[in-house]
């Protein structure tokens, strides 16, 4: 378990501003993560890594000369959000484009990707390559949909070994491509990992047995066998791994690989060297050369013990660029010529602007929704326990935490723009983009999409009229769904989503007022996120263990109609105290 820290929802934060502090002749902090504290040449391409804390060294100990320029750096297990992408690849890069690589999860592709399109937006040239080279989260017919794992180390330094070399952004990409076509990795687990505060690991395996197939972020294996000797698990990843040659190489026999035996933050260093002096030696029979193997600590889990295997399987180029040198906090390898220190710039937020007064019925607007927000933080502080034990089911166990930051943090600024006088449309903006970029993750960006339409939908000049929150929350539903690419069925926050729309405007074109028909529709919401318990994942972290998921409901499904009945109680309580009129 988690031992040291202060209040857990701080650790990221506290962990950041420690590990900068240590680390200042490699990185310095920008607003979502690190950069290098070093100056790079004017026009070279900038190799920009990231995801969720928790993982160290990855992210951020692999930033510095001869690898990553910068590293956005989420909260726990959760994916930075859209703002900490960009202003990450901002301070970062030189004239030369931004390559951004990560592991292929579903809440960095949402962010990273919308990040990129700001950035090609403002003029600056974005390309991405996710990292797919965990073997037991797809078929081989389905590797686009693998997670990255510590394969991301392959890739990266490949990446920004060549941006180091002078390649330009497309053939920088073609070099990560061909990295990450090389990379395969396989991982088990013997235990869970517990999260700061928790009293409970994300997981459990049983005395004496073992988890294959784990992911990073706590998820479960996807299968589970007993505990084999320190030979027996070298067999296991060797024989998986050697059972899947990649796409160009002509066979295991007389193949240069890279193996990298990782350990996942409780295995001792003793114990993975015991399993690699297998490892070599089944290489060996199969015909392998080992290039620079490694052992140690790449992508870790915080207390999960456990292990993975990666293997890099080199071209002469590929094999260039991996022996080209690096020097980072935590990765080192060659001697790199020192590189002159970098003088601090300000990264601007685009949400510091001035709040714009609203009109005397928009700002009524506001305050309810300023009470519906409140009422959003209520309802998931009485419910962050449970729908964090829901998403450990087939996930990683952070969706309360998440959604609790989140929440926090959008009343924070809902009730900032409402004293500067805000319309319901700057208000809901300002909130939406404070959830996301505090929670991070899928839902943090999901719900950064949903208050930012609901509130566009209402404007700042105007009372809003029924039919103006019926399509504000339509516009929702279709925004969430072509952002996420989540569809009915998916089992999905839409699956409880798409019901209540459908329900509200049947409510509103009926004759019901706002509040009578918002309650009709929430009550629909909560059916339909209880009737998730009877679906199959198809997206997201829970996909690759499905069947885990069979008999719980979706925790995005459940949280969302707990929201929606929350908001239901403040519109019952507004139309109470006023006269009901043609606007609610």
């Amino acid at each position: 378990m988690t031992r040291l820290y202060n209040a857990p929802a701080d650790f990221a934060d506290e962990m950041i501003a420690g590990f900068v502090a240590a680390n200042g002749r490699h990185v310095r902090a920008v607003p979502g993560g690190v950069v290098r504290s070093t100056t790079s040449p004017a026009g070279q391409v900038a190799v920009v890594i990231g995801g969720g804390s928790g993982h160290y060294p990855a992210f951020g100990g692999l930033v510095g000369q001869g690898l990553a320029h910068g590293a956005a750096m989420g909260n726990l297990f959760a994916s930075p959000s859209t703002q900490q992408v960009r202003s990450v690849a901002t301070a970062a890069e030189h004239g030369g484009g931004v390559l951004f690589s990560y592991g292929n999860y579903a809440g960095d592709v949402l962010n990273f990707d919308a990040a990129q399109e700001q950035l090609r937006a403002a003029g600056i040239p974005s390309e991405t390559v996710t990292v797919t080279d965990d073997i037991s989260s797809a078929p081989a017919a389905e590797k686009h949909k693998r997670r990255g794992i510590a394969g991301d180390l392959t890739v990266f330094k490949s990446a920004a070994a060549a941006a180091e070399a002078g390649y330009g952004l497309a053939e920088v990409v073609r070099v990560a491509r061909l990295a990450n076509e090389r990379t395969r990795s396989f991982g088990v687990a013997f235990t869970g990992c517990t999260l700061p505060g928790s009293d409970a690991p994300l997981f459990t395996v049983p005395e004496g047995r073992m988890a294959v197939g784990l992911g990073i972020h706590g998820e479960p294996g996807i299968d589970e066998t007993d505990v084999p000797t320190a030979d027996g698990l070298a067999e296991l990843l060797v024989s998986s791994l050697l059972a899947e040659v990649p796409d160009g190489v002509d066979g295991a026999r007389g193949a240069r690989i890279v193996p990298i035996l990782n350990g996942l933050g409780a295995l001792k260093y003793e114990e993975l060297f015991v399993v690699y002096r297998r490892v070599a030696e089944l290489l060996e029979q199969a015909g392998v050369e080992i290039v620079d193997p490694h052992v140690g600590e790449y992508c870790t889990s915080f207390d999960m013990a456990g292990g993975s295997l990666t293997l890099f399987w080199l071209d002469d180029e590929l094999e260039r660029l991996w022996n080209a040198p690096v020097d980072t906090p935590a990765y080192r390898h060659g001697a790199v010529t020192a590189a002159e220190r970098r003088h601090a710039d300000e990264v601007t937020d685009a949400a510091s602007t001035a709040i714009p007064v609203g009109s005397p019925a928009s700002q009524q607007a506001a305050a309810t929704a300023l009470g519906a927000i409140e009422a959003t933080v209520e309802v998931i502080d009485a419910h962050v326990d449970e729908l964090g034990r829901l998403d450990a089911i087939a996930g990683d166990g952070d969706h309360g935490i998440g959604m609790q930051r989140g929440a926090h943090a959008a009343l924070a600024a809902a009730r900032e723009a409402a004293q500067a006088g805000a319309g319901a449309a700057t208000l809901l903006d300002r909130a939406a983009h404070a959830w996301s970029d505090r929670a991070g993750g899928t839902s943090g960006a999901l719900w950064g999409v949903a208050l930012r339409s609901v509130g566009s939908a209402l404007g700042d000049h105007a009372a809003p009229t029924r039919q103006a929150v019926v399509a504000g929350v339509a516009s929702a539903a279709d925004g969430i769904m072509a952002y996420g690419k989540a569809q009915p069925g998916d089992k999905t926050m839409v699956d409880a989503l798409l019901p209540f729309s459908a329900a509200l405007r049947r409510g509103v074109d009926g004759g019901a007022r706002l509040a009578d028909a918002w309650a009709a529709a929430a009550d629909v919401a909560s059916e339909a996120a209880a009737a998730t318990a009877d679906l199959l994942p198809r997206m997201g972290r829970a996909r690759p263990h499905a069947e885990k998921s069979l008999g719980t409901p979706d925790p995005g499904a459940h949280s969302f109609a707990l929201i929606v009945q929350a908001v239901g109680s403040v519109l019952a309580g507004d139309a109470g105290t006023r006269k009901e009129d043609q606007h609610a």
